[in-house]
Parts: structure tokens; C-alpha cells; sequence
């Protein structure tokens, strides 16, 4: 393995700390700046915000610029936006904090995409990314059930402090390991990677990623009143529960590198599916301790299995330019972040319930999977044609 994927995976760690703590320590973050857990989930929805407008600002404007350089000028915007949430004097403060904290992901994942496709050979590109996401995963199974832990015995804005260092930590791991003046050798810069933008196929492919992927964010934005509230947990169990999730994660992670290579939209399509299903089963198993426990590993499990056949399938379509698109692809995680947290949200004021969610995130993952089978069946269409 190249040591610069290390590197990779080290960054997506401190980004999947960053953006998932949050949510593990929301009601202690909404009493602590004096709002409502619904208003608190605001607070994610200005993360994701701050992704959909910096993935493609932040693409383009570094198109010309050293792979290396871009990806440490964005590890040191994710290390300077912890340190200004852990100093945030109230909520207005931490929303903008939370904003400049996702400008950076989205260009740290479209390059880091491109970076870690290059370092290998064609046939372990989706390895290769997975390495690179399963820092993120990781991040999931130790660091946000650390920090989160550490939040609760030692307040939130300890947690934010932890989450700086992981920056910096990033920041000396990719001057050391990833390569100086590293770029695709087909880049014809920023003109053509605009033109990957006129092909439906992208558009549709990033579909995808809003609808299917909004559905994991709607239900695990509000796990934790969730689990308390719902399922009958303590406020300590959410650290064991978020490992559950995360080891959710690693696990599916695991499953799309093995798989997604050699068969990218079959098992796009499985994903998407089981997705579909372990959401509905969450609105009824959401009531039972041991049910709800195993539910939200297996939402961790399907959930995150989409990442790498999503991001895949989007550097398939855009082949030749595909670092904006990648990036767009991130803009698109975190659309479907801002819209699986709105409106699980708005579920919950309706009066559904925490449980409500859950059935929301359900119809978006099948919408999800309703769009992967037309963008498939485009393929096949194309592929008919040029048979004749």
C-alpha cells in the first residue's frame, strides 16, 4: 500500500470526527448554546452547507495547484474551524464555525479521490478508495465515541479541541507522505473539467448520491434523542452505540472495496436496497434496546457500503476530468446531509416522533435506488446502441 494512501486516510479521519461528533453530543450542544435539538440540527445542516459551496470553489480554484498542496491547505481549514467552534460564545458563533468547517471536506474528498485512484494500478482504484474512506470510517468506530465520550465527561468544546489536533495530526501526515506535484496525467485543467458537467450520466450519478445517501443522514442525525428517548438508553450508552455504528461502517466499507470493483452497479443496487429496508425496520425496531442496537450497526453497515460504489460510479462517468466531479459528488454527500437532517427534522415537529426519521430516510434511500436503476438502464441503452 503507498504510504501518501495513509496519508489519506489519516485526513478522512480527523474530517469524519469532525463531522459526526456533533451528533452524538447534539443535546448537549443545544443546551449549551440554549436552543432546541431540532434547531441544534441546524448546526449540521450549516456543515453540509458549507460542503455544497466549497467542494467546487475550492475544486476550481485549486485546479492548477500540487494535489499536496491542496490537501493541506484544506487540513488546515478543518484544524482552525475545530478551534473556532471550541471557542464559539453562543449558537450564531458555532454555526459559522460548522460552515468553514465543511468548506474544506469536499475538495479533501474529490482530490483525495483522484490522488488515491492514481496511486494504483486501474484495477484497485475502489480499493484504494476504500482505504482512503476507511480512515472515515474508522473515525467512526474510535474517534467520534472517543470524542463524544470525552464531551460528555468534560463538555463538548473539549471535543472540538481534540478535533484541532486530529487537523494539525492530518496536516503533518500529508507533507510527509503524500507526494510533491502529484496530478492525473490526462488533467487538461480546469476548462475540461468543466466539460464533464454537459453529461447527464454525472448529474444522474450525483442523484443518486443526494436521494440514497439522504436517507442515512435523516435517521442518524437524531440517533442520539432517539436512543434515549426512544429505545431507552442512558446518555452513556451512546458511546457503545456509536461504535456499534461505526463498526457498521468499517464493515460495509470492507464489503464495497471486496466487491464494487468488479461489480459496481449490482452491488450499487443491493446496497441501496438493504438500505431501504433497514430504515423501515428502524421506525419498529427504534422501541427495543438489543433490536435498535443491532438495527443501527446495520445502518452503519449499508449505509456506508454506497460510499465508495457512489464516488465510483461518478469518477466512471467523468473519466478524463474527474476531480471537480468527484468534488460535486461530496457537494452531493452533503446535500443529502442538509436534506436528511431537514427532513427528519421536519418529521419530528409534525409530531411523528424521533421514529419519524427513520421513514423518512426509507423513501429516500428508495428514491436513491429508483435513480440507480434508470442511470443503469441508460448504460445498457448506450451500450445496445453502439452494438449496433
Amino acid at each position: 500500500m503507498p504510504l501518501a494512501l495513509l496519508a489519506l486516510a489519516v485526513t478522512a479521519f480527523g474530517v469524519g470526527t469532525s463531522e459526526f461528533a456533533i451528533m452524538g453530543l447534539l443535546p448537549q450542544v443545544a443546551h449549551g448554546v440554549g436552543v432546541s435539538i431540532p434547531a441544534a440540527g441546524g448546526l449540521i445542516t450549516g456543515y453540509a452547507a458549507g460542503v455544497i459551496v466549497g467542494a467546487p470553489l475550492l475544486t476550481a480554484a485549486s485546479a492548477r495547484l500540487p494535489r499536496r498542496t491542496t490537501l493541506l491547505v484544506v487540513a488546515g481549514l478543518l484544524a482552525a474551524s475545530s478551534v473556532l467552534s471550541a471557542v464559539a460564545s453562543g449558537y450564531g458563533v458555532l454555526l459559522v464555525a460548522r460552515v468553514v468547517a465543511g468548506v474544506p471536506q469536499g475538495a479533501l474528498f474529490g482530490v483525495g479521490s483522484v490522488v488515491a485512484a492514481q496511486l494504483v494500478p486501474p484495477e484497485r482504484r475502489a480499493g484504494a478508495m476504500s482505504v482512503m474512506f476507511g480512515g472515515f470510517t474508522m473515525a467512526n468506530v474510535a474517534g467520534v465515541p472517543l470524542v463524544t465520550w470525552l464531551g460528555q465527561v468534560a463538555g463538548w468544546r473539549a471535543a472540538f479541541w481534540v478535533i484541532a489536533a486530529l487537523g494539525a495530526l492530518s496536516m503533518a501526515g500529508t507533507a510527509a507522505l503524500v507526494p510533491r506535484g502529484l496530478r492525473p496525467e490526462d488533467e487538461a485543467g480546469l476548462r475540461s473539467e468543466l466539460a464533464t458537467l454537459r453529461r447527464p450520466q454525472v448529474w444522474l450519478a450525483m442523484a443518486v448520491t443526494t436521494a440514497g445517501f439522504g436517507g442515512v443522514f435523516a435517521s442518524f442525525t437524531y440517533v442520539a434523542p432517539m436512543m434515549t428517548a426512544v429505545a431507552g438508553f442512558g446518555a452513556s450508552s451512546m458511546t457503545a452505540l456509536l461504535v456499534a455504528f461505526g463498526l457498521g461502517m468499517a464493515t460495509g466499507n470492507l464489503v464495497s472495496g471486496r466487491y464494487v470493483g468488479r461489480r459496481l452497479m449490482p452491488s450499487l443496487y443491493v446496497f441501496l436496497a438493504g438500505l431501504t429496508v433497514v430504515l423501515s425496520l428502524f421506525v419498529v425496531t427504534a422501541h427495543s434496546r438489543v433490536p435498535a442496537a443491532c438495527t443501527l450497526f446495520l445502518l452503519g453497515l449499508f449505509g456506508f457500503a454506497t460510499v465508495p460504489a457512489l464516488q465510483m460510479r461518478v469518477l466512471d462517468k467523468a473519466a478524463g476530468a474527474p476531480a471537480l466531479a468527484s468534488a460535486l459528488n461530496m457537494s452531493a454527500f452533503n446535500i443529502a446531509n442538509a436534506l436528511g437532517a431537514f427532513l427528519g427534522g421536519t418529521a419530528i415537529r409534525a409530531g411523528f416522533g424521533y421514529t419519524g426519521p427513520n421513514a423518512v430516510g426509507a423513501v429516500l434511500a428508495a428514491t436513491g435506488l429508483a435513480l440507480a436503476a434508470c442511470s443503469g438502464l441508460v448504460d445498457k441503452r448506450a451500450g445496445a446502441a453502439v452494438a449496433r
